[in-house]
């Protein structure tokens, strides 16, 4: 099972150069994945792009660019670009956004949001397979007078999508390679997200997906103290519906009650629960919040689950 990291570098003087620096300590440490978010800030593709460059062999990936403020042709220009410059090591994530950043951010409103991951993957892999696209949907038009091809990228690109809801699991099990569910819990996803997405894939005709779960977590002798932080920095989600929702199949009563944090015997125990509900790979994001003593501490072990 791949075990990777989710990097986060936007409080460092320079963004891209320390987020290099931490992909190469990552590497270092044995961890196979850097991943990287997406808001208003620094662009994940480009950063995905600059990391598979300075760190051979890391697979790189974004997670997730929301569909909402966005084109699929541009989209599969960059994820394209990103695939050539790491050669065949880029992951491209998509997601449906929130209602709250697509509205008050990009003064769309935020309707028909299956609908319009439907024909944004629909587009996107007709670019990314083909060099080409001819797309007439409800909400989107895809066409390329010109080729759209990249050179060095042939070989595809691999696209994940942030998808917990039923809808949204059953469009990526169709048009999709896997999918990144966040604050997904064990029992969640082998009771819920896994089943429906793999049996999406299988009446599709199309190979088992990947099931890259995002788990917020670190390991520290300060569980407490943590978990505090954590209930904090996670609250958050709370508020947002779909969040909302898996929280509650997943058991949990917080966000925060899922973010694995513990001492190292703990946090290998929860990693491998992940791994037997479902999860083709495990990433860790939030793995700075107890500082960067137990940062360290979390990439050694996971980078020891890796191996």
């Amino acid at each position: 099972m791949t075990v990777g990291v989710a990097l986060n570098a936007s409080d460092a003087p320079n963004q891209v150069d320390a987020t290099v620096q931490l992909a190469q300590e990552a590497a270092a440490a044995g961890l196979r994945s850097a991943w990287f978010g997406q808001t208003f800030g620094a662009d994940s593709p480009q950063l995905a792009a600059i990391v598979g460059r300075e760190v051979p062999g890391l697979q790189v990936g974004t997670s997730a660019i929301p569909v909402f403020g966005r084109h699929p042709l541009v989209v599969a220009g960059q994820a394209q670009t990103a695939q050539a410059a790491t050669h065949g090591r880029y992951h491209l994530g998509l997601a449906l956004g929130t209602k709250l950043v697509t509205e008050t951010g990009f003064g769309l409103p935020f309707e028909r949001p299956i609908a319009r991951l439907r024909e944004f993957l629909t587009a996107l892999r007709q670019v990314t397979e083909t060099g080409r696209a001819d797309f007439q949907g409800e909400l989107l038009t895809a066409r390329t007078p010109v080729p759209a091809r990249v050179p060095g990228a042939e070989g595809g690109v691999p696209v994940l999508v942030a998808a917990m809801g039923p809808q949204a699991l059953r469009v990526s099990g169709e048009l999709a390679d896997g999918i990144l569910p966040y604050l997904a819990g064990p029992r969640a996803l082998a009771e819920h997200i896994a089943p429906a997405v793999t049996a999406a894939a299988e009446a599709a005709g199309r190979p088992a997906p990947r099931i890259v779960a995002l788990v917020p977590g670190v390991v520290t002798d300060d569980a407490d103290a943590v978990r505090a932080k954590a209930t904090e920095t996670l609250a958050f989600y709370e508020q947002i519906p779909s969040y909302a929702r898996v929280i509650e199949l997943s058991g949990a009563r917080r966000a925060a009650d899922l973010a694995v944090i513990g001492d190292e015997k703990a946090v290998e125990a929860e990693v491998r629960r992940y791994r037997d509900a479902g999860a083709t790979e495990v990433v860790f994001s939030l793995t700075e919040i107890a500082g960067e003593a137990n940062r360290r501490r979390t990439w050694a072990l996971l980078g020891q689950l890796a191996a």
